[in-house]
């Protein structure tokens, strides 16, 4: 296969690698007048450049739109060098904070602990276990998440100072840090837990002993599991290592907590007193547990799906009832194997559908096609991603590429104050219908779509943002693209000193 080919399907799935700046501004046909915010005055900005022409569905799919002959490629321009510090502070991300603000407050406890200048941690060991533990899956916790994005959204948006709701943006998105440093530290806290019982095995059963290793081994292959190299490019290993050992963890964790706590160390006697256990705080700690990771399971329903099939690279998955902006669903063929998550489109709460927009990336999405179902398994209980808190921003841009679509669509569509470029290859014949007419239907005057098939590559993205950004009058811009294309733009944005989320790749 040609490298041209290969470039065209890449921008299709929303995973195209680095094509340099090919376009310009200067290349668009057409603008599209926009009106400030205070409907004032009108200016002018890059207007929808794609062959997209239809106001419906139905009328998307009869027409063919103007014919636009294909410019040569022009030279690639050279990209500007970034800074050493530039790329430092986007890596060092709030992400990485919390991991690192986490794991060195428990390794300074632990240090405290194995010297014996801190008593408490050597008596109650598991609560730090447990703690941790509990702490990291409550960071992953829709219903909790689905929480935490309401307060803000419902207390904070608009009226706060720009600098404050640029801080509760990057919090939500990188609560992950969190989650991944308690994990860490619980399982610290339990090699300690551990070691300790050996250095007194002469007072401690056996049974307490081989149940902790176990533990740790569980609790070990779990977290190995979700690094990002496994998670993202074997996501099968990691999904059934990190859920299946996790569970068995848990299990694992609630036989170490119940033996530890009946265990007299003075008589060297079993006590299976109800009482005194559930007297215990790690006994609450792992209820605790165990409803954070039962609770979403608990929301699993097989529902109707209806898939459209517009090309051989993308399936929509067409769902009934509307949806709020900024969710991303669980589908799965299986009720509890090989979860995978879309950004949801919908028109609105009260809308009739929502939809997913489904890349072939892998076998999963490729059985869409090849097999397409009726039903399909998914969580009721959605989770919130970065989009959803443009409820805070007065005006923001939504930059995507590819299906990336997805989980940009719906912040457009439900806000007139969003700004849509999408950067994608032959968006109506590879997307379909469908997603044309939710465009077309909603976005007039606010949607720059650039067809990299049609212009020879993509456009300077830079550019195009900065002008966008000063026109709109926008607060904010959320990127959803590939690693290469969202490095770019993410630095390009903290160069230019505009506010940018992109999408995250947890370390």
């Amino acid at each position: 296969m040609s490298s041209t080919v290969r470039t065209v399907d890449d921008a299709e799935k929303g995973t195209l690698e680095h094509v340099s700046s090919m376009a310009t501004l200067d290349t668009m046909t057409s603008t599209a007048s926009i009106k400030d915010v205070a409907h004032k005055e009108l200016k002018r900005l890059p207007s929808d450049t794609s062959t997209l022409q239809a106001r419906s569905p139905d009328s998307v799919s009869k027409s063919k739109g103007a014919e636009i002959s294909k410019p040569d490629p022009p030279k690639p321009s050279p990209r500007p060098k970034v800074s050493k510090w530039l790329k430092f502070q986007l890596w060092f991300n709030t992400y990485r904070k919390f991991y690192t603000l986490t794991v060195i407050l428990n390794v300074i406890g632990l240090i405290l602990a194995a010297t014996g200048v801190w008593q408490y941690p050597r008596h109650y060991t598991s609560a730090f276990i447990l703690g941790n533990l509990q702490t990291a899956l409550l960071m992953r916790n829709e219903l909790f998440g689905r929480f935490l994005y309401l307060f803000v959204n419902t207390l904070f948006a608009k009226w706060t100072p720009l600098s404050f709701r640029l801080a509760c943006t990057s919090i939500l998105q990188h609560l992950g840090g969190i989650h991944s440093g308690c994990a860490t530290s619980g399982f610290m806290w339990l090699i300690f837990r551990v070691v300790i019982n050996f250095m007194n095995h002469k007072n401690t059963h056996d049974a307490v002993l081989a149940m902790g290793v176990v533990t740790n081994i569980a609790i070990a292959v779990s977290i190995l599991s979700a690094f990002p190299w496994v998670r993202n490019t074997h996501h099968n290993v990691f999904e059934r290592h990190h859920r299946f050992i996790g569970w068995l963890g848990l299990i694992c964790t609630w036989v170490f907590i119940v033996l530890g706590d009946i265990y007299d160390l003075d008589t060297h006697t079993w006590n299976p007193n109800g009482l005194h256990l559930v007297e215990q705080q790690d006994f609450w700690f792992a209820v605790m547990m165990t409803f954070l990771i039962l609770w979403p399971w608990l929301t699993i329903r097989s529902v109707k799906v209806d898939v459209e099939i517009p090309s051989p690279k993308v399936a929509v998955l067409r769902f009934e009832r509307g949806m709020q902006q900024g969710l991303l669903a669980r589908i799965s063929r299986s009720s509890i194997m090989e979860y995978h998550a879309f950004g949801i489109i919908s028109e609105g709460v009260d809308a009739k559908y929502h939809y997913l927009i489904c890349g072939v990336q892998g076998d999963f999405t490729k059985g869409l096609i090849q097999n397409p179902p009726t039903r399909i398994w998914t969580r009721q209980l959605k989770f919130a991603g970065v989009s959803n808190t443009s409820t805070l921003y007065k005006r923001g841009i939504r930059v995507c590429t590819g299906t990336g679509l997805g989980a940009a669509l719906s912040t457009c569509l439900q806000s007139p104050n969003w700004y849509l470029i999408w950067i994608g290859s032959d968006q109506e014949k590879t997307f379909g219908p469908t997603i044309a007419g939710l465009i077309h239907d909603n976005l007039e005057g606010r949607v720059t779509l650039w067809d990299s098939k049609q212009r020879g590559g993509r456009p300077d993205t830079m550019k195009l943002i900065k002008e966008v950004y000063t026109s709109w009058n926008a607060e904010i811009v959320f990127i959803t693209s590939n690693w290469i294309g969202n490095k770019e733009m993410m630095e390009g944005c903290k160069e230019a000193g505009i506010p940018a989320f992109g999408t995250l790749w947890d370390f």
